[in-house]
């Protein structure tokens, strides 16, 4: 198997990416990586930490990067760019996946532009996990690929979501449920109302309307949503776990005996601190795409990195896309009359 991963996009500079591969490469001895970015820049930082080309690791060269405030419009210019690249590699089949840092929207237009969708999926999204208490975990689904969804679109996105917690989670009949503002089954706006109906009579364990709350409760393993709430309730989590941490840090200094209890709750603040890091997911895939690609956040580290790569070799190994077009072909005639009452034609 062959992965290969844009090693330009990250926020951070290619030295935490090559520091995240070189561990993955040490971890996972069958696999192969492939690095998308500009060649010269690579060579210099590969000897930093004891990486150099070879049967497993190769460089393909890309002259153009998509920074973190440019359009999708903008790839239409930049077609050497490493994201555009990145998904020539698994179209044209030198790479089985691939893992995608920096600039969401890019990557996600250039994975849809390049790759297309499966078949019967019109909108793929992004499957983010998040941890739960006790210990599980929920995948939040869609979190920023499309900030504006129909109601067939979420019905597919609890479909995708399903497979992707069942095979790569390893979550036994997962429990999908539908954001929104109440749980009452009349709750929300006419999109929420249609989804929830669509969902209900769809091949997955539809539990009904969920809050807030919980996407982190343990109540449900898959949370749907558009691409704009995931988003919002991702980048709320993500400083509300940094603002608690610098709290706790304040109290644990207030006196000496605050130190001290500090101290002695240090394993368990290490517990959670290595819980709710987004270093431990490491990337999200990008689910209902014909190819494999993991999204990553553009602050990864060398951590996030490997999990990002781990990530993408378990989608590879589970086959998603053949189990999610399996799945959509199977109910494609459930679908079509499903569909059909709700005034669509296709999820």
């Amino acid at each position: 198997m062959r992965l290969a991963i844009d090693a330009m996009g990250n926020d951070r500079g290619p030295l935490p990416i090559l520091q995240g591969v070189g561990n993955f490469l040490q971890k996972d001895r069958e696999t192969a990586v492939t690095l998308v970015g500009n060649r010269q820049s690579l060579e210099e930082i590969m000897p930093q930490v004891g990486l150099q080309e070879s049967d497993r690791l190769n460089i393909v060269h890309a002259t153009q990067v998509m920074e973190m405030h440019e359009k999708v419009q903008n790839l239409r210019e930049k077609r050497d760019s490493s994201i555009v690249r990145l998904v020539t590699e698994v179209k044209e089949g030198r790479a089985d996946g691939m893992v995608a840092l920096g600039n969401t929207a890019a990557a996600v237009g250039a994975t849809c532009m390049g790759l297309r969708n499966l078949e019967g999926v019109r909108r793929p999204g992004i499957a983010l996990p998040l941890p739960t208490k006790p210990g599980g975990v929920c995948v939040l689904m869609d979190m920023g690929a499309n900030t504006v969804a129909k109601a067939e679109h979420l019905m597919s996105y609890g479909i995708m979501a399903s497979i992707y917690s069942e095979q790569v989670l390893h979550v036994k009949n997962p429990r999908v449920g539908l954001l929104n503002v109440g749980e009452e089954r009349g709750k929300g706006n006419d999109i929420l109302r249609d989804a929830f109906a669509l969902l209900e009579k769809s091949p997955v364990n539809f539990v009904g309307n969920v809050e807030g709350g919980d996407v982190f409760s343990g109540s449900c393993d898959v949370v749907v949503c558009d691409g704009f709430i995931g988003n919002v309730v991702l980048k709320v989590s993500e400083e509300l776990g940094l603002t608690v941490a610098t709290w706790m840090k304040e109290g644990f200094r207030s006196n000496w005996l605050s130190k001290i209890g500090a101290l002695l709750s240090k394993g368990a603040f290490n517990f959670i601190r290595k819980r709710m890091s987004y270093d431990e997911y490491g990337g999200a895939p990008l689910l209902g795409v014909n190819g494999i690609c993991v999204i990553g956040h553009g602050r990864s580290n060398a951590t996030a990195v490997q999990n990002a790569l781990r990530v993408a070799r378990e989608s590879v190994e589970g086959n998603i896309n053949g189990k999610i077009s399996s799945r959509l072909t199977a109910m494609k005639e459930e679908a079509a009359q499903i569909l059909a009452a709700a005034g669509t034609e296709n999820i």
